[in-house]
């Protein structure tokens, strides 16, 4: 049987509504003209940072001010999670609609 907490399994609970995302992208990269590789949604407020792939890695700093523990890949077709509290992953959480975008956002570039 899989690892797994109490975050990640509060997120798969049938019933539970889905998280309204905060932007198309990483909001303080559009904020400060910054790019971004990969996004991330948070699970408790919708917040939609960038990943730590990302040089701002603004989806953790997230974490880090909030301690919402939950982040979900926000890119097409992936449906993972990560618990930044326990440092797991489910690899299948299931998406609600909003939860996925239907494309892939890259930023943009602060000088064309």
């Amino acid at each position: 049987m899989p690892e797994t907490c109490p975050h990640l399994e509060k997120i798969e609970k049938p019933g539970r509504k889905p998280v309204t995302p905060s932007s198309h992208g990483c909001k303080e990269c559009l904020d400060s003209a910054d790019e971004w590789v990969h996004l991330r949604l948070c699970m408790s407020c919708g917040h939609v940072g960038c990943c730590d792939s990302s040089p701002n890695k603004h989806a953790t700093a997230h974490f880090h001010r909030t301690r919402h523990p939950v982040t979900r890949s926000f890119e097409p077709g992936e449906n993972w999670a990560w618990c930044y509290i326990d440092e797991l992953m489910a690899d299948s959480v299931q998406t609600l609609p909003g939860e996925s975008p239907a494309r892939h956002y890259s930023a943009p570039h602060a000088h064309p």
